[in-house]
């Protein structure tokens, strides 16, 4: 198996109000979209929502709908800079996100806060000043 992942599917209680949230709230731009099924074309990646009740139908695992507790899964959005945390996460709040941690100095000498979307998937937004991150949006383990 190659390094890497290809998609990110997250189950969703609400598929509409699920794509107005990434879709307009946060500006991203849809790559294609059925029904049952929202993409979005990232950097390198395809970032899906899909209902929950179908995803765990689709995985064989029975859906609690527990989201109660800490799943143990973040997702995170690198930022150049430190004004562009506090943007992005001033706009998920506006968009209707919760945010869990606001924008701080932490202690691995970078700068972050959280957000949990509409279905409590937590989203880090953090300015690491040890990462490169390109022109596209890519993110490398190495120093500007």
């Amino acid at each position: 198996m190659e390094q890497r992942i290809s998609v990110v599917t997250i189950g969703v209680t609400n598929l509409a109000l699920s794509q107005r949230f990434y879709e307009k709230g946060l500006g991203w731009t849809i790559g294609s979209t059925a029904e049952q099924i929202k993409f979005f074309q990232l950097n390198g990646l395809i970032f899906a929502l899909y209902p929950i009740d179908a995803l765990a139908e689709d995985a064989q695992v029975p859906n609690t709908n527990k989201r109660t507790d800490f799943s143990g899964v973040t997702l995170a959005y690198c930022a150049r800079s430190k004004e562009e945390v506090n943007e992005v996460l001033r706009r998920a709040e506006n968009a209707g996100a919760r945010i869990t941690k606001p924008a701080q100095d932490v202690f691995w000498g970078g700068y972050s806060g959280y957000f949990a979307d509409p279905d409590d998937h937590l989203w880090e937004v953090a300015y690491n000043p040890f990462w490169r991150i390109d022109e596209k949006g890519n993110v490398f383990l190495e120093a500007p």
